[in-house]
């Protein structure tokens, strides 16, 4: 494999690992407050369905970022309200989100788009382009992989460190380790539980919707029912893999970006083996990653996906 072809898979796996990591990076935040959301799949969709619609009605990428958070934020408030005031099982809401919204994002698309006269002009959206860092950019095999990206990218490298720094170096991520850890004695030191998970749901929410947001205008330029196909669940392997740490959350992304890259790479090569199989890259190694991490729950919180009632 020559430098060109390498550093074009290192890009693509940075690339295919952008929505895992940002996703996961709100997961990340969440579940260390003790909260644990499997409808990131299904939030995922509707901020993709929403960034589209933005992006195709305005013409505007950024109103197509900012709906795709407004709608992540609003999907996702229905699983703080429930999971937190309501104290209903976690796991239950999160499931039916994930019915919810593919039901949803499907009917919304069809409603808007479909015989409407809206795509007379192409289904294509206005994307994020592409911003080649001078110098950088020219670096062999890691400028194509690390300096040649959109700006959601970016905005993926920059909230590694941010999150890292919040969680290991100030007051709020001490605030959020206790929530997740216990609660209980959190409370007993004034610190407001339902508040701190109220915001780092919120916060998760706004980080699914630049994820869904990647999938439908950065990474592609359309919408297309189901296009999370199984991300969010990546996402969430990705946060057990990397031991609910944003650094940790940055390697497994990659990890699951080279293999979703490496699929397309054997898909370009014309290898002899059948495409469905090809296809199964990605979800083997899920599989696989799981399982080898499954029995060190080292770094969990102590309370994930306990509901907390104040004495």
């Amino acid at each position: 494999m020559d430098a060109i072809v390498l550093g074009n898979f290192l890009g693509a796996s940075v690339r295919m690992g952008t929505p895992l990591l940002i996703a996961a990076l709100g997961l990340v935040i969440s579940e260390r407050a003790g909260l644990i959301n499997i409808g990131v799949e299904g939030i995922m969709l509707m901020a993709a369905f929403g960034a589209y619609t933005g992006a195709k009605l305005t013409g505007s990428y950024w109103l197509g970022l900012l709906s795709g958070i407004a709608i992540a934020v609003l999907t996702i408030l229905i699983f703080a309200v429930t999971s937190i005031t309501l104290k209903t099982k976690q796991i239950i809401i999160g499931a039916a989100l994930n019915m919810f919204c593919a039901g949803m994002s499907s009917f919304m698309y069809r409603w808007l788009f479909w015989g409407t006269g809206r795509l007379d002009d192409g289904i294509a959206a206005r994307t994020f382009p592409t911003i080649v860092l001078p110098v950088l950019s020219d670096i062999p095999v890691l400028g194509r992989m690390l300096f040649s990206h959109n700006f959601i990218v970016y905005f993926g490298f920059m909230m590694v460190g941010v999150l890292w720094i919040v969680i290991n170096k100030t007051s709020l991520g001490l605030k959020i380790i206790a929530v997740g850890d216990h609660p209980k004695a959190a409370d007993s030191l004034g610190i407001n539980v339902i508040k701190i998970r109220y915001w780092a749901v919120i916060f998760s929410g706004v980080m699914m919707g630049v994820a869904g947001t990647f999938l439908s205008i950065a990474q592609s330029s359309s919408f297309g029912e189901d296009m999370t196909a199984g991300r969010g669940f990546i996402a969430m392997a990705v946060v057990i893999l990397g031991k609910w740490s944003p650094v940790g959350a940055f390697g497994g992304a990659l990890i699951f970006g080279a293999a979703s890259a490496l699929q397309m790479l054997f898909q370009t090569m014309g290898l002899d083996i059948p495409r469905n199989l090809i296809m199964m890259v990605p979800y083997i190694v899920t599989v696989i990653a799981v399982l080898a991490v499954s029995k060190q729950r080292v770094g969990a919180p102590r309370a994930l996906g306990v509901p907390y009632e104040k004495a």
